[in-house]
């Protein structure tokens, strides 16, 4: 999972539904009315106590076991063993490889509608020479260095179920700033459970690694890939894997 910090918790304004029972849960937690290793209530008696649908409970829960703050197993959902406290509830953040949540004065990001990669349209299912919406992101140091660039192709189904990527389409000249760091969350508050697989390649003959990020939802359906070139020379790409809790 690729390493966030609390700062990408959206704005109140912007915040989905689950992500204000995620920090609610999370609150409950800390307090310690809920002792490590304590089954919490079902989906069900969630949903009552928080009036949200069982598949808003299910997205915050799942921001919670990102966070390391709950396991789940065989027997439900437990909170896990003490561990260091986090202010608010992390989240994956778009493009792979951004290193803000607001762009600095190196960042670019644009957005295009075009034939993207073979690569990416056989991995969303794409007829060949098929459009899509295709985001680039382009971000260096102040010196003009740590150079890494993000090309992300995004799926027939993410188009027509997300509002605010089908929107991108009508303004996708290739030459407009678009920054879509909430790109995740449009999803998520579109119903979409997001699913992801990285993948790292060293580049032969180069200085230069490739991630390659491969997102679908909860019925398998493809939503997006990225690739992402990071100059290994001259910068480091962090990723942090949280594990279940022992006992």
């Amino acid at each position: 999972m690729a390493r966030t910090t609390p700062h990408d918790r959206p704005s109140p304004a912007e915040e989905p539904l689950y992500w204000r029972v995620a920090g609610e849960l999370l609150d409950e937690l800390r307090s310690g009315a809920t002792e490590p290793g304590q089954r919490l209530p079902s989906e069900r008696r969630l949903a009552r106590q928080y009036g949200v649908s069982r598949e808003t409970v299910r997205q915050a829960l799942e921001v919670l076991r990102r966070d390391g703050r709950v396991v789940t197993d065989r027997r439900g959902t437990q909170v896990a063993l003490p561990g260091a406290a986090a202010r608010t509830p992390s989240a994956v953040t778009f493009p792979l490889g951004s290193r803000n949540v607001e762009p600095g004065p190196a960042d670019r990001a644009t957005v295009a509608w075009e034939t993207p990669p073979p690569e990416h349209a056989r991995a969303l299912g794409l007829a060949p020479h098929r459009p899509t919406l295709v985001h680039r992101y382009e971000s260096a140091g102040a010196d003009g260095r740590d150079l890494r660039t993000a090309l992300t192709s995004f799926s027939p189904v993410a188009l027509s179920e997300v509002a605010e990527l089908a929107r991108l389409r009508d303004r996708a000249d290739g030459t407009a700033p678009a920054q879509l760091r909430l790109a995740y969350d449009w999803m998520r508050r579109a119903g979409l459970t997001l699913h992801h697989r990285d993948s790292i390649t060293r580049l032969p003959d180069a200085p230069s690694v490739r991630v390659t990020r491969r997102v679908h939802d909860q019925y398998e359906r493809p939503l997006e890939i990225t690739n992402l070139l990071v100059d290994v020379r001259q910068d480091v790409l962090v990723y942090e894997f949280t594990l279940p809790a022992a006992g």
